[in-house]
């Protein structure tokens, strides 16, 4: 009898550790970042640094004086957004849109907007210094407003910035 007992204590044993296993691998393939909605939020000075944020949605949000610094923003929304005086230094926005977004007086000091949709986006008094335009639709207006501030070479992709935003 005890040796049935036995085996049925170390078969649930083994039961209990394989589901351990299990859980912590499963664990494993969660996405580190999940995507938020701010969408019409207000959000003056919040501080999202250093944050993975991929794919979040910041729609019409008012993010004004907010910092951004450092996150990872790829594929994030900021449609109509209000990003003035925003601290967006050293962020990744691949792929982001920036369509109808206040970017007046926002810090883009090494930012990464490769591919980014910026149609109708507002630079003015913007600090690019080592942005990367990479494939971003601007407006004919705006490239040329930003070039005339445009220097310096992005740290992570070695780009120019005055040539991704195809300066004369």
């Amino acid at each position: 009898m005890n040796f049935r007992l036995s085996n049925q204590i170390w078969a649930s044993l083994l039961s209990l550790l394989l589901w351990v296993v299990v859980g912590i691998t499963a664990i494993g393939y969660i996405p580190t970042a999940l995507a938020l909605e701010y969408n019409k939020e207000i959000l003056i000075e919040a501080d999202f640094s250093g944050r993975d944020l991929t794919d979040s949605s910041f729609t019409k949000a008012n993010l004004r004086q907010s910092n951004f610094s450092h996150s990872n923003l790829r594929g994030v929304s900021f449609f109509a957004a209000n990003l003035e005086s925003a601290n967006l230094e050293g962020v990744d926005l691949t792929n982001a849109t920036l369509d109808s977004a206040r970017l007046i007086n926002a810090n883009l000091t090494n930012a990464v907007l490769e591919g980014a949709f910026a149609a109708n986006a507002k630079f003015d008094g913007a600090i690019v210094d080592g942005a990367d335009f990479t494939d971003v639709l601007l407006r004919e207006d705006e490239q040329k407003k930003l070039c005339k501030v445009a220097k310096g070479t992005n740290p992570a992709t070695g780009r120019d910035t005055r040539d991704t935003l195809f300066c004369p």
